[in-house]
């Protein structure tokens, strides 16, 4: 089976899927961490693998930048592939002083004010959350590895480049989002749409409150512990 945007065969991805923006993020993970990794698809350079991780079936597959790029992935993984569990493994801008670099979030709602649900399912709200089941599983992957995690809700956007800051006491003080970026809402909506799963783990590559960001190698391989959180949680019963 092909799509459009994915030349795998059947039964080429497991039925959890790893899904960092950047594809070289997604090749490192694959050649780090799985054992006998295959590159399964690889149109438009966005690249997908799958190997076995502790002898388990695992999948990780890049989902480009924005929620038009991870909606189209996703929905074809979810309903084209089989594949029943996604979860975003990706960077984050900070919106408080209580998080710095490589520090790891987990979210527990995404807020956005993308047209993005409503537009595809007539969904008409602000938020959505994640699977309990999921967000349970990397809970306990983060305590069994001893790395901390701060919860709490993720700001979707649209624009990375904004002409004004006005929007940051919305989405900061009323909304209370942790930090930003621009994939976990239409990954959450698409999962709801068709009775999958998804879940949003992130790490802070920059902050709006401390002159602090990483480089574009940093992004690729220096978030491990966060990898690790989620590969654990892939293999959990």
């Amino acid at each position: 089976m092909a799509t459009p945007h994915i030349n795998a065969k059947d039964n080429d991805f497991a039925k959890t899927v790893l899904m960092p923006g950047d594809p070289l993020r997604a090749k490192f993970i694959a050649e780090t961490f799985l054992e006998n990794p295959v590159l399964v698809t690889s149109v438009r350079n966005v690249l997908g693998y799958t190997g076995t991780y502790k002898g388990k079936k695992v999948s990780v597959m890049a989902s480009g930048m924005g929620m038009p790029s991870i909606g189209i992935y996703s929905y074809e993984l979810f309903n084209e592939y089989g594949v029943e569990n996604i979860i975003r493994i990706g960077s984050a801008g900070a919106y408080t002083g209580d998080l710095h670099l490589y520090d790891v979030i987990l979210a527990d709602s995404a807020y956005s004010e993308s047209t993005y649900a409503i537009t595809q399912n007539g969904f008409e709200g602000d938020t959505i959350e994640p699977s309990k089941e999921l967000n349970d599983k990397l809970r306990n992957a983060a305590k069994e590895l001893d790395i901390e995690i701060h919860e709490g809700c993720i700001h979707s956007s649209d624009v990375f480049y904004r002409q004004s800051d006005a929007y940051l006491e919305e989405v900061r003080d009323v909304k209370k989002c942790l930090g930003v970026e621009m994939e976990s809402f239409a990954l959450f909506s698409n999962a709801n749409v068709l009775n999958k799963k998804a879940a949003c783990i992130l790490t802070v590559s920059d902050s709006f409150v401390y002159p602090e960001k990483t480089t574009a190698e940093e992004r690729q391989t220096a978030f491990t512990n966060m990898m690790k959180i989620a590969l654990e949680a892939a293999i959990a019963e």
